[in-house]
Parts: C-alpha cells; structure tokens; sequence
C-alpha cells in the first residue's frame, strides 16, 4: 500500500493530516470504487454526493483538500460546480472525472478553475498519483491536452479574454464577467453564460467597476485591458 501524503494544517504546524476528499458523481457505483480507492492509500473521504449544486455547499462547510467532480449531472452540471467552488474558496482543488474525451471540454473545465482534468479509465495508482500532485500544486492534465491548451492561448483575441493579471483586486468569478463584458455580451447572456441571476451579474459588474475606478462598462473593458497589458499576463492558473 502507498504511503498517503499528508500535510500540515495552517495553524498547527505539529499536526499532519491526511488528504480530506469530497465525491461528485451521480452514479452510486462509481462514488463507492473511487472511495474504495482513496481510502485504500488512507486518504479521508468527508462526504459524497450525486448533486452538482450540493457540492458547492458541502465544498464550503468541509473545506477539503480536493473535490473530485463528474462533469455530467443533472441539472447543476460538474464544470458550473467547479466555478462556483473555486470562487468561493480558492484553495479547493477540483479534479475533473470523465467517460469521455473531448479537447474542447476540457479546456472549458480548466477555464472554469479545475486543477486536473482525467479519464473515469485511470487506473487506480494513477488517481491517486494525480490527487497527491494537485495538492502539491501541480495541475492533474494527461498530455494529449497539452497541444490543445496551447494552441487556445495562442489564439486567445488581443484583449486578452481568459486571461488575467498574476496580480489583480478582482476575484476570479470578476474576471469570468470581464471576459464576457470584453464580449459586449449582456447581463442577461452572462447570467446564462455562468449559470447566475441576473442580480448576481449585476452586482458583480457593480463591484468590478469599483474595483477598477471606472463607471461604465466599456470603460471597464478598457481598463482591465490596460492592466493585462501593463501587468503582464498568464492563463488562468490550472
């Protein structure tokens, strides 16, 4: 048996702790092999869930080290899960489970703030290789990928949308309403866009207006374009 990583807790230097999981997936099944796998190497599963938008709650009253997450479920999908998560608390990592294989998929899972994004067919030492690289900070991306992450930021439009300053005032999800204002795209396609309320995007652009001293819109666009320009810039962080 693999020796788990463990960590130390922020404050208690003394004390190191397993790994601490969250499952998504709405098939029972595979919740019960991937915990049967992690616990396996001891690493410790919190809680599980077949619900995309439960996760989201349960991310933020466990606070675990890693939510590994099914893209496809009803209603409240694994790639809107993800966003809403790592906007919340950006220390999560989410890992991205999928039976499928899809370039474009997975460029929007990481764009949405995934840390990894692997096969359902992995076997087990490779999920566990992968969990234990992400929470050193390492994204979790099989290689393939590599080529099509690449040729996304190469052919990313000059005003920069999906990518971001190292160091900004503005929140992750802020960023996400930039890009799509850089779009000239409305509140209400943004709304839909990033599975929001129309009051959410509102007082999104409200703040990110505040935030960059500007008062209109397009003025934001122009400011936020300033700052990658001047800042310099990265793709969002994986």
């Amino acid at each position: 048996m693999a020796t788990p990583l463990v960590r130390a807790r922020v404050g208690t230097p003394d004390v190191l702790d397993p790994i601490r999981v969250i499952l998504v997936d709405d098939d029972a099944l595979a919740r019960r092999a991937i915990r049967s796998v992690l616990e396996g190497d001891g690493m410790v599963v919190v809680a599980e869930t077949g619900s995309g938008r439960e996760s989201v709650e349960l991310a933020a009253y466990h606070r675990p080290d890693v939510v590994v997450m099914d893209i496809v479920m009803p209603g409240f999908d694994g790639i809107a899960a993800t966003r809403e998560i790592v906007t919340r608390a950006p220390a999560i990592h989410v890992v991205m489970l999928t039976s499928g294989d899809d370039a474009d998929v997975a460029v929007a899972t990481l764009r949405a703030g995934a840390a990894g994004y692997l096969s359902k067919e992995l076997d087990a030492d490779g999920l566990v290789r992968a969990l234990r690289a992400v929470v050193m900070g390492q994204p979790a991306v099989p290689r393939r990928y590599v080529g099509a992450l690449l040729e996304r930021v190469r052919s990313s439009p000059e005003h920069g949308v999906g990518l971001r300053p190292v160091r900004s005032d503005l929140t992750p999800r802020e960023w996400e309403v930039v890009d799509l204002l850089c779009q000239e795209r409305s509140t209400r396609d943004i709304a839909r866009e990033l599975v929001l309320s129309s009051d959410t995007v509102r007082s999104h652009v409200k703040n990110i207006l505040r935030k960059l001293g500007v008062r209109t819109r397009a003025d934001a666009v122009l400011a936020a374009e300033r700052l990658r320009s001047e800042a310099g810039t990265r793709p969002r962080e994986m």
